[in-house]
């Protein structure tokens, strides 16, 4: 396939194609940036205060640029949100602070130094009590700073100073606590090859392989495992790549030490590790059939059946029977062979001060175990002794616990299954090509996904997936990004197109150069959003939490009271004899009532009702183009009563196109276009983009006839109203009509005329003046997306109302509001006037969602009680927001926001099933109906009870997997 006409890229478009397509989900404080050279560079986030134009922020930059060892500076003008980039060894981050403090501008959320973050998986969890266990001991522990654990997800996120405490520092806490755990990530892991090496077999050849690696430009971190033959790398991808990687340890072979590596996948430890938790827990539960099934026909099936149960009765001593022997041996070894887990579950969490499901078990069974050894002992020792043995009881219990663990966890592993299917889009092999230099291809090979490096040039053939993000440099082609975007409709890609890793080429073949490789291409951003959310606590869980920490002890209170209570009134002969069932007698009875409340209690639905449900929204959120970072973003999105959408590219397509251009002065048009498109130029507005793009078709219909004019001096972004500076000898202002006028430019009648005709058309004016007078104008159109007026009724039918906010004219404005439907419009409203807005509303008592594009709306989004971020899948800052919209479509905002609903009343259906069944089974188990119906619950059965309670909550969650979107325009117009 030819690619003679392969795509030049400028600079400023190349710099574009190297940011990430999605932004990481969180602000962390300090990163480790993967090594330039010799050095170890790092990157220190914070806010300035007090910075009122771009000035500020260029002063502070260029201030921060003569510091050594400050390797670059960023900062917003719109909110002072600065990314400052070192070199630890030639400056430190105070000596930044001072820097900018020494300028008169104050440092705000400044982070603490050399914060790291490692992800643990957490093994053994039961509870909510055992997560809560866990967080406080990582909190306890010195260096650790923030600490987040999410039962459902079995993982834990930890913040924690490497200066004071290290990754087996923080596993050995965990450990201490009485829980497993091993290492997911910790540091910069974000792009890491695992490579397998065969020919070298000593420290020598391990020596020399990582010295020869840490030599190599772009190579950060080294691991060398000589038992497994095994090389870890970590590496920066704008800098070297595996493939380069593993060439270096070819050349680091020699004599007859050659090396060979090849590429090494680890298993996928959470699918490994789900299956290993399934099948021991079925390993468990037949083991404990293998013991609990005779104990059963023993005791309660054989003795109903004469005469074949009559051997059971057979007297081996005094009045110790067969069968009472053979319910001791198979018991004893479920109780403590099988039953070992509870007992170690309930050292560690007495020895941490608190209690858990496991306590309870251990304690019912313990109770029913040992008093049947007591009967056993007195039948042995008395030969007129009769008294009933529990070893039915125990086993029993045990057995239907297990079971419904077993089931638990089974139905747990399908709630990540939405996040399983994302990992799974990209395909497994990509085929690289080799271009000449007049764009032909000359060589093609097969190789792994993992091994491809940015820059690399990629054949997709039809019919097969886009291994990682790029740019379409050759051909044409139509893309299904419906696994991506949750949009089932072909998207068509030509030369300059970006294109998404995961997606389908349906038709066509193309040529993609490699733009965003490993961890930073949007399906690992996505993936790493998911995981993130399902890790954090929805505020709704505090209720669950709370509970959980005065739960156990009133049980065992509870259960001593039924215990007691109905002894001493047995006693004291207050209820009839025929109540006690044959072969019991009134302190067995109390004993079985005592034991079933210990037994029914089931703290385990509690925790599971919240985490359970986020894990399955998020999941299917992310498959449907939503993502929701968190359960608070969930939470809070539910109670939205009032929308706020920006205008441009929100309700907009936002792609702006000049229509009109006028002159109102004696410039030649010319001169006109020469310098509106010199000051514009360096404008990343959409409508700035679009006047340059006419003003230069403008001047090659006119023709060369004057000196093109680019340098700009002075340049100046007025925030919400436009740019200026000075081309040549002139002053050049471009904007809206608020500029005008605080740059003193009188705009006059025909100026005013030619701005009201197009406004009511809904269309945006654009004003040059030059020297202080209004030279010309451009009017703008941007059209409005075909579903907007749609979602706009449709929210209302949800009982939300719609509100328009913009930094554009009324007139325009109000035309565009009135077109989708929306009453209430706020125009002519800078980024941080969008924000003061939110705030007021949210005085008067709403719950606000900010709807915007990302561009300039970050200050109104962090203000919001929700902000959702819209048209995120290519090229967006996420940080701000809560929700991620991948796809410019505005149906999306209802579909997150009755998510949101239906997730909320899914939880909330979860903890009336929680409470509800442990308020209804306690007293059921205590015996409150028996006196009035004779029905009581026998401790084998609140067990069974107690399992499916859990299993319930977790299905309940399950259901949100057949979620369907409430709302698609494009299947309305067909």
């Amino acid at each position: 396939m030819g690619s003679g006409g392969e795509m030049k890229i400028n600079g400023k478009e190349e710099d574009a194609l190297k940011a990430p397509l999605l932004k990481p989900s969180e602000n962390v404080a300090i990163t480790v940036v993967p090594a330039k050279g010799d050095k170890k560079v790092r990157t220190v986030k914070f806010k300035i205060g007090e910075i009122k134009c771009t000035s500020c922020s260029t002063s502070i930059e260029s201030m921060l640029g003569e510091v050594n060892g400050v390797e670059s500076a960023v900062i917003s003008p719109l909110d002072g949100r600065a990314a400052i980039t070192y070199v630890p060894e030639l400056v430190d981050v105070n000596k930044i602070k001072e820097t900018i403090e020494d300028a008169g501008f104050p440092v705000e959320e400044f982070p603490e130094h050399d914060i790291e973050v490692c992800r643990l998986r957490i093994k053994g969890m039961m509870c909510t009590s055992c997560s809560e266990s866990v967080e406080r001991a990582l909190l306890s522990a010195v260096g650790v700073k923030k600490a987040v654990v999410g039962l459902a997800l079995e993982e834990a996120k930890v913040h924690f100073d490497p200066n004071r405490i290290d990754t087996d520092g923080i596993l050995r806490v965990v450990e201490d606590a009485g829980f497993g755990v091993e290492l997911i990530s910790s540091g910069n892991d974000m792009n890491k090859v695992h490579l397998k090496v065969e020919g070298f077999n000593f420290a020598e050849d391990g020596n020399m392989i990582q010295s020869c690696l840490e030599s190599t430009l772009g190579v950060n971190h080294v691991e060398v495992d000589l038992a497994e033959h095994k090389v870890t790398v970590s590496y920066d991808p704008d800098l070297i790549g595996p493939r380069s990687i593993i060439q270096r340890i070819g050349d680091a072979s020699s004599g007859s030490n050659i090396y060979q590596a090849e590429l090494y996948v680890p298993p996928r430890r959470r699918e490994t590790e789900q299956l290993q938790e399934v099948q021991m827990h079925r390993d468990q539960f037949f083991l404990c059939c293998l013991f609990s099934v005779p104990v059963l026909v023993f005791s309660m099936v054989l003795p109903m059946l004469h005469p074949y149960g009559n051997w059971l009765e057979y007297r081996i001593h005094n009045m110790l029977t067969v069968g009472m022997l053979l319910r001791l041996i198979l018991c004893t070894p479920v109780q403590f062979i099988v039953g070992r887990r509870f007992y170690v579950g309930s050292y560690h969490a007495l020895r941490r001060k608190s209690a858990n499901m496991d306590v309870l078990v251990a304690l019912g069974t313990n109770a029913a175990y040992f008093y049947s050894v007591y009967i056993l002992i007195k039948a042995i020792t008395s030969d007129t002794f009769e008294g009933q043995d529990f070893f039915e009881t125990s086993a029993m219990l045990i057995l239907f616990i297990l079971l419904g663990k077993y089931l638990e966890v089974v139905a747990k592993g399908k709630t990540s299954d939405a996040l399983a299917k994302l990992t799974e889009l990209a395909p497994a092999t990509a085929h690289l090509v080799t271009l000449d230099s007049d764009g032909n291809v000359v060589a093609e090979m097969d190789i792994s996904t993992e091994l491809i490096q940015r820059n690399d040039v990629i054949k997709i053939v039809p019919g097969e997936k886009v291994p990682v993000d790029g740019i379409v440099i050759d051909g044409k082609s139509h893309v299904n990004e419906s696994m991506i975007t949750g949009e089932a409709r072909l998207i068509a890609k030509r030369p300059g197109d970006k294109v998404i890793g995961g997606t389908m080429n349906e038709n066509g073949c193309i040529l993609v150069r490699a733009t965003h490789v490993g961890s930073e291409t949007a399906l690992s951003q996505i993936v790493q959003l998911v995981e993130a959310a399902q890790l954090s606590r929805a505020p709704v869980q505090k209720l669950a939490d709370r509970i959980s920490k005065i739960f156990v002890p009133t049980v065992v209170i509870a259960a001593f009271i039924t215990w007691l209570g109905w002894f001493i009134l047995g006693e004291a002969g207050l209820y009839p004899k025929h109540w006690i069932p044959k072969a019991m007698d009134g302190f067995e009875l109390a004993l079985q009532f005592g034991i079933s409340v210990l037994v029914v209690a089931c703290p385990c639905a509690l925790g599971l009702a919240t985490p359970t449900a986020v894990m399955v929204a998020t999941g299917k959120g992310a498959s449907q183009g939503v993502l929701i970072k968190g359960g608070n973003a969930l939470e809070k999105a539910h109670k939205v009563r009032t929308v706020v959408f920006d205008k441009t590219g929100t309700l907009t397509i936002g792609k702006p196109e000049v229509v009109s251009a006028v002159l109102f002065s004696s410039f030649s048009m010319e001169e006109f276009c020469d310098m509106v498109t010199a000051v514009e130029a360096n404008s990343e507005h959409p409508i700035a983009k679009a006047v340059v793009k006419h003003a230069k078709r403008l001047r090659q219909k006119i023709g060369p006839n004057s000196e093109y004019i680019t340098e700009v001096k002075d340049f100046e972004v007025h925030t919400g109203a436009g740019v200026s500076g000075k081309v040549g000898d002139r002053n050049v202002l471009v904007g809206n009509r608020r500029l005008m006028q605080a740059c003193n430019v009188s705009v006059g009648s025909e100026v005013e005329n030619y701005i009201r005709e197009h406004e009511q058309l809904a269309r945006t004016c654009v004003l040059v003046a030059i020297d202080g007078w209004v030279a010309g104008a451009f009017a703008v159109t941007d059209p409005v997306k075909p579903e907007a007026e749609c979602v706009v009724s449709f929210l209302r039918s949800m009982g939300i109302s719609s509100i328009m906010v913009t930094g554009d004219n009324w007139a325009t404005a109000s035309a565009i509001a009135k077109e989708v439907g929306i009453e209430k419009v706020f125009a002519e409203t800078d980024p941080l006037g969008k924000a003061d807005r939110i705030k007021d509303l949210q005085g008067k008592g709403m719950t606000v969602a900010m709807v915007g594009d990302g561009i300039n709306d970050s200050p109104a989004l962090v203000a919001a009680d929700v902000g959702m971020a819209i048209g995120a899948g290519t090229d967006v800052a996420i940080e701000a927001a809560d929700i991620v919209l991948i796809k410019s479509n505005l149906e999306d905002v209802v579909t997150a926001i009755d998510l949101s609903r239906k997730t909320m009343s899914r939880i909330r259906l979860n903890y009336v099933w929680a409470l509800g069944y442990n308020i209804l089974g306690m007293p059921i188990a205590a015996g409150i109906l028996y006196p009035f119906t004779g029905i009581r619950l026998p401790p084998w059965l609140a067990g069974a009870c107690m399992a499916a309670s859990s299993l319930s909550v977790v299905c309940s969650s399950l259901l949100l997997q057949s979620y369907k979107k409430p709302l698609r325009v494009r299947d309305r117009d067909s």
